[in-house]
């Protein structure tokens, strides 16, 4: 059995495969970041949810990466894990264009 870190490796090398997986990547690095400030809170996605006044499974979106939460949200979610909420605008990397959708 193969690992997903290994397939990913190999699909990357497929040009239309390689595109929409940039094309995700933002979605993905706000999920990964947002996981990683609810766990260092110590919180599990249903007592975040209660901090926030929302619903576990609003939670559950907003980590899957699937929905892009509102600056609204991201201002409570930051509130509830003690974080602070940074948005930054950095130069574009050579070759790497990023778009939203």
């Amino acid at each position: 059995m193969s690992k997903i870190s290994t397939l990913h490796k190999r699909w990357l090398k497929d040009p239309e495969y390689k595109q929409s997986f940039e094309g995700i990547g933002p979605e993905f690095d706000l999920a990964q970041k947002l996981i990683q400030a609810r766990v260092k809170s110590g919180l599990s996605q249903e007592e975040l949810a209660q901090r926030m006044g929302t619903s576990q499974s609003s939670i559950a979106r907003m980590e899957s990466g699937t929905v892009w939460p509102s600056m609204r949200s991201l201002a409570r979610f930051a509130q509830a894990t003690s974080c602070e909420l940074k948005i930054e605008f950095r130069p574009v990397r050579s070759g790497k264009q990023v778009t939203a959708a």
